[in-house]
């Protein structure tokens, strides 16, 4: 009889636990903003109970939320926030219910949302919109961003590197904290031979700088951004540009970064000027040099650089893919071929 009762102790342990469950209500004051928060048909909150596996019923203005416990504290978390973002005027699309979403696991949300004991919250202005981190990383690149003279940003695409550096450049050209704008990455051709490209320089170099234009006009108007590229306020040029040049009083991005050499990237890092700060941006993981057999400039600035005083490394992932979720798995699936 003691074999049996200890045999089934031993089971019992093995077994799984049933994930303890809770219902909470949470209330909102202002009534005008439920629309938004709850999304056309209801949609915010389909999205939040199909991801987090909970069921939430909305009365008035008020939700209650069931479900396994540690679910219902995040989608708590995940609603506060999205009120929150509407309280202060921002968008709320399903990109961003998705991302905070995904951020209510960290300790560090409300913090976003709100600002750490009393600090301001973690955000960047623009002309045309006011952006807030979408991932755990995401807040420590826009601290970065606000802090060190030369940041490296690496990692997969749809991370949002390049989209945030742009639009801290673009919020301290308007408020005078530096005098130009300056976007660079190499001309270097993703896999396929291009050939022959007619027009002017400019038409000939712009194909491969289109990314940069996309982010600029989500950040400011169009005719701000051409009125101020004819004035040399903003120079969009490929790195080979850059030779021979001192960048002070300027905000330097390069993009693409993982397609220079090393000494391209020694040019560029060395043309760093007076009250100037650089982002360069790249994915170590997809570069493609001419040849195959060329060491990257980023990889190689990075070995060299991380521990150099006024410079940050953030290294992204698939976790921080901020396009449509699909994008996170896809990049997670070829990540795992590689590896």
């Amino acid at each position: 009889m003691a074999r049996k009762t200890a045999r089934a102790d031993t089971l019992a342990a093995l077994r799984p636990e049933t994930p303890r469950r809770a219902r909470i209500e949470v209330q909102f004051d202002e009534p005008t903003l439920l629309g938004a928060l709850f999304g056309q048909f209801d949609a915010n909150l389909v999205q939040i109970e199909n991801r987090l596996g909970v069921y939430i019923a909305a009365r008035g203005n008020r939700i209650q939320i069931e479900g396994p416990e540690d679910a219902v504290a995040r989608a708590r978390d995940t609603l506060t926030g999205m009120y929150h973002r509407l309280e202060q005027g921002q968008d709320l699309d399903a990109g961003a219910v998705e991302s905070l979403i995904s951020m209510s696991a960290e300790p560090t949300l409300e913090g976003i949302i709100a600002g750490d004991e009393g600090a301001p919250p973690i955000m960047i202005r623009t002309r045309k919109k006011t952006i807030v981190p979408r991932s755990a990383t995401q807040i420590e690149y826009m601290r970065a961003l606000a802090r060190s003279d030369i940041i490296f940003a690496l990692g997969p695409a749809g991370t949002g590197k390049t989209y945030l550096a742009v639009a801290q450049a673009v919020s301290q050209l308007m408020t005078g904290s530096v005098q130009r704008l300056i976007l660079s990455r190499p001309a270097v051709e993703a896999g396929e031979r291009l050939g022959f490209l007619p027009g002017d320089m400019k038409e000939k170099v712009d194909p491969y700088l289109r990314p940069l234009y996309d982010a600029l006009y989500d950040c400011m108007p169009p005719e701000q951004v051409e009125r101020r590229i004819a004035s040399g306020e903003i120079e969009i040029a490929p790195i080979a540009f850059m030779r021979g040049r001192t960048l002070g009083d300027a905000f330097v991005i390069l993009d693409e970064a993982q397609n220079t050499t090393p000494a391209q990237m020694k040019m560029f890092l060395t043309r760093f000027g007076q009250n100037s700060r650089m982002v360069i941006c790249g994915d170590p993981r997809q570069v493609d040099i001419p040849g195959g057999d060329a060491m990257s400039g980023l990889a190689d600035a990075v070995g060299r650089l991380e521990r150099v005083d006024g410079i940050d490394v953030v290294r992204f992932s698939s976790a921080d893919v901020v396009r449509h979720p699909i994008v996170g798995r896809i990049v997670e699936a070829y990540e795992g071929k590689d590896s």
